[in-house]
């Protein structure tokens, strides 16, 4: 079949488009809350809609409706979709094709996202890369999913260059750079992608009529409880199954709704929850360059926001900032995220006249989300399918099992660790590591043959299929709205001449979302041995700096378990200033040494003066 300049959907592909299409004049809120549960139970098995077919449908239907703004640049869908046909050309062009990995090294822009749906035409799969990675550890995130080849904006040219040599790199063909404009000179050894893309034809591709719902649409890469990322498989069904979900049932999205996004898209908040909903919705998806907490409020005017997307920490640095007249002279409606702490809840919502707030509860490769679609306070919402709150073993961290060897449910209002069972509907797609994805999993829980998939969190069952986030288990805690691995940590730690050992854990700080790094050290010989300076210069080296520990606390020797496995249960419940003559130091923010962690100090910590 011959490419045409324009393309008409399939008989299937409209069906499928039918029944995405909000109607929102004839709908109330609980209909379109019914019909987002419908199309999470229906996606599945509409094997032809992908990303592509709905940018392609929302062409033909709405082609002069917005589709993405971003500063003062605009894009209507038949603008975005004719941009993703010319990147999708040059992609063939260079040699990509169904099955296929590209690597997607760029910050916030129009561009990510026109790539990742340029891609998605041709049944390929963007790796998207997290900006803040460097050296080895972004070398990893590319060995974990062998990408064929990789584009990069100006921004991470030096991160790049880090890694070029590295065996995930060296192989990368082609290398594209893609610039700011058209006009830009691409670096010695890279091809001008824009250069390329300018003189593309801008008419939909057969190849998009060939892609599967089954398809891998991108990978987003996630801490890994051995130091090093892993790479979560993103299914064009699942991510339509999530914008469906929290977009249509959860914020109840029509196309007249604006979307802001200040979160990079190389997280799923931003990049499934927020644009699968705005695309599952035919809505305008406006994207900020980076969070900014002075821009914020008149970025959300600029676009004309009734939604956006947050992470718990966001909401609390919004909050932090002065009391502004105009805090209230906005037209959000809803917003949608995780992590808001109900200690700042009712303070958030009444501050800044936010009448919905659409928390939600979700894992990059977990296989359910629950969404407060009932715009209840204080909850990360409801699940519709199977899932657990078991019993734990606080000392070991996992399911605490019977004499049988099977798992048990709390009661309504206790704390467990949730599972989610693992079924045809609601399948567990893994990392590219399949020895991973098995660690992952639970098998004979409450009967022979069942399955579940271990979260790694504690939540409090709320009765009525609604669960509260509590806490995060294991080798991984969240700090500054990113997962840090503890085991990478130690041996960024244990890779300092000074040190002999360590411990890694995340403490609970006043005044602060998530965790902060805390290190356990015993060091090879005396405390003024230890260079502060030079350990911050490593660690900067080493590791992203939301990972580096924010507290350090000198130990002779580190206590273990009768399995040889470290205590880490009463490393965590002493905190960052625990009794005894143990000293702690602190690594303030902005800060180049650590210094010791005082009364004084430990005063302003605990009253909000001191920033970390």
């Amino acid at each position: 079949m011959s490419e045409r300049t324009a393309r008409r959907p399939s008989d299937d592909t409209i069906s499928a488009w039918q029944l995405l299409r909000p109607t929102a004049d004839k709908l109330s809120g609980v209909d379109r809350l019914l019909k987002g549960v419908g199309l999470l139970l229906m996606s599945r098995f509409r094997e032809n809609m992908t990303i592509a077919t709905l940018i392609e449908a929302h062409a033909g239907k709405r082609p002069q409706q917005d589709a993405l703004t971003y500063l003062d640049q605009r894009y209507t869908y038949a603008q975005f979709n004719a941009a993703a046909n010319r990147f999708a050309r040059t992609l063939k062009a260079g040699g990509i094709g169904h099955g296929d990995v590209v690597a997607i090294l760029l910050d916030n822009r129009p561009e990510t996202l026109l790539l990742v749906a340029a891609l998605a035409k041709l049944g390929a799969a963007a790796a998207m890369c997290n900006t803040k990675q460097r050296g080895e550890v972004l070398a990893h995130s590319l060995g974990t999913v062998a990408p064929k080849a990789i584009l990069i904006g100006p921004e991470l040219l030096e991160a790049f260059e880090e890694i070029r040599d590295s065996d995930a790199a060296r192989t990368l063909d082609p290398v594209w750079f893609v610039g700011a404009t058209a006009g830009d000179r691409a670096p010695e050894g890279l091809h001008n992608f824009l250069d390329a893309a300018a003189g593309q034809a801008t008419g939909n591709l057969d190849d998009s009529s060939r892609v599967s719902s089954s398809d891998t649409c991108f990978y987003i890469f996630t801490s890994g409880t051995t130091g090093m990322p892993k790479a979560s498989r993103m299914s064009h069904s699942r991510w339509l199954r999530g914008g469906a979900g929290m977009g249509m049932a959860g914020l109840r999205l029509t196309p007249r709704d604006r979307f802001y996004c200040a979160l990079p898209l190389y997280h799923n908040n931003a990049l499934t929850v927020s644009w699968a909903s705005v695309l599952c919705a035919g809505a305008t998806f406006a994207l900020a360059p980076k969070f900014s907490v002075s821009g914020f409020w008149p970025d959300i005017r600029h676009h004309k926001a009734t939604v956006f997307c947050y992470i718990g920490e966001l909401c609390r640095y919004l909050l932090a900032a002065e009391p502004d007249a105009d805090d209230r002279r906005h037209a959000v409606r809803a917003v949608i995220g995780n992590g808001l702490r109900p200690d700042i809840w009712d303070e958030f919502k009444a501050r800044f006249g936010i009448e919905r707030v659409c928390e939600f509860y979700g894992a990059s490769e977990g296989n359910l989300i629950f969404v407060n679609g009932f715009n209840m306070d204080r909850t990360a919402g409801f699940c519709p399918l199977p899932y657990a709150v078991v019993a734990y073993d606080p000392e070991t961290e996992e399911p605490a099992v019977d004499a049988d060897g099977r798992m048990t449910q709390v009661d309504k209002g206790e704390v467990g660790l949730l599972l989610n069972k693992v079924t045809d509907f609601a399948p567990f797609e893994g990392y590219t590591d399949s020895q991973a994805s098995e660690k992952k999993l639970h098998r004979g829980v409450f009967a022979k043959d069942d399955c579940y998939f271990n979260t790694g969190d504690l939540v409090r069952d709320q009765g009525m299929r609604h669960i509260a986030f509590v806490d995060r288990l294991g080798d991984t805690f969240r700090w500054k709205g990113e997962n840090v691995a503890t085991t990478q940590v130690e041996n960024a730690l244990n890779a300092f001449d000074a040190i002999a050992e360590s411990v890694v854990y995340g403490v609970e700080v006043p005044h602060n979302d998530g965790r902060a790094g805390m290190a356990a050290i015993t060091p090879h010989d005396s405390l003024e041995a230890i260079d502060w300076r030079g350990l911050v210069s490593h660690l900067r080296d080493t590791l992203p700096a939301y990972a580096i520990p924010v507290f350090i606390r000198l130990r002779p020797e580190q206590e273990v378990t009768g399995t040889m496995k470290y205590r880490k249960v009463d490393l965590k419940k002493a905190g960052y200033a625990p009794e005894g003559d143990e000293p702690v130091y602190i690594l303030e923010n902005g800060a180049d040494t650590y210094v010791e962690l005082d009364d004084s100090r430990r005063a302003a910590l605990d009253e909000g003066r001191l920033s970390v």
